[in-house]
């Protein structure tokens, strides 16, 4: 099994399914395309005929492009690993949610693009903070659910108790938050903290600090 990537310090879409896989203890093979300094991705899109985005998997012959198709493949083809929840309500919520981080927060991801090695304060614009509003509701309905859900959160510190595919979706929003200068709730400090401790996320963080390739536009964000 092999993943295609981009800029671990950079790549937001990439660092999902990379998450995922490696808190779920799938097994697989990464190549990164620094497409921003070379054509490796063009030229390997063209190859698959698929757009020229990463991430990319490669399983069992089959191609997936597309954060969310590859972990909902891998979701799947190891049931195991539990990546939705368990509890019917809970991984309706969590769907939910993936799919409005897939099409949404547009405000907040077109002025704030994910910088790992970066640490700047920054003003939100009305459109972030509108996006930042919606976080902290996120927050609140997960953190603050009914009962019957809530006992699910003694198996763990994220939104739905256990590490699941929306922690994943939303991972890259954590960098965002953080290394910006940001504030979105208690509830989200207390997930961020749980995110940025997880041994694959420092891995991530790691190799992303030992990157030499820069994007200037990326870089200049104040």
């Amino acid at each position: 099994m092999q993943l295609f990537i981009a800029y671990k310090n950079y790549s937001s879409w990439s660092l999902r399914p990379w998450l995922a896989m490696k808190v779920a203890g799938i097994e697989f093979e990464e190549t990164l395309f620094p497409f921003y300094h070379d054509n490796s991705l063009t030229e390997f899109a063209k190859q698959e005929a698929i757009p020229a985005t990463v991430p990319v998997l490669k399983m069992d012959g089959q191609t997936v492009w597309d954060s969310m198709a590859i972990m909902e493949t891998l979701a799947e083809a190891y049931p195991q690993a539990s990546l939705w929840p368990a509890d019917k309500a809970w991984r309706a919520m969590a769907r939910s949610a993936s799919a409005e981080m897939h099409t949404g927060f547009m405000g907040l991801r077109s002025q704030f693009p994910m910088n790992c090695r970066r640490q700047v304060s920054v003003e939100a614009s009305a459109e972030s903070l509108n996006d930042i509003s919606r976080l902290a509701q996120l927050w609140q309905v997960f953190y603050q659910a009914e009962p019957s859900l809530a006992k699910n959160r003694a198996e763990g510190p994220f939104m739905c108790g256990a590490f699941s595919i929306v922690d994943a979706m939303y991972a890259p929003v954590m960098w965002r938050i953080r290394n910006y200068g940001l504030f979105v709730s208690d509830e989200f400090e207390a997930w961020s903290q749980a995110m940025l401790t997880l041994p694959a996320m420092q891995e991530w963080l790691h190799a992303a600090q030992a990157e030499a390739w820069q994007i200037s536009s990326y870089d200049a964000v104040i």
